[in-house]
């Protein structure tokens, strides 16, 4: 599935001091932030959704089959 970035703002001082504490705790924030990102998507999109946008994904990184790939020849 296609990605998409977002920017967020934040007082500078209180952001490097997340990073500091985080940093002392083998943390990282971009991890931290996308797993915030799921709670939230789980919390808000309907289960229905949800289901369909798998659905979907799934199709999508499956393989097609060729039917040159079957054994037939040209």
């Amino acid at each position: 599935m296609k990605k998409e970035n977002i920017t967020i703002s934040m007082e500078q001082e209180k952001l490097r001091a997340i990073k500091r504490y985080m940093a002392k705790k083998d943390a990282d924030i971009e991890a931290e932030l996308q797993a915030a990102l799921q709670k939230l998507y789980e919390k808000y999109v309907p289960s229905a959704v949800q289901e369909y946008i798998d659905e979907n994904e799934l199709k999508a990184t499956k393989p097609k089959e060729s039917s040159q790939s079957q054994g037939g020849t040209a």
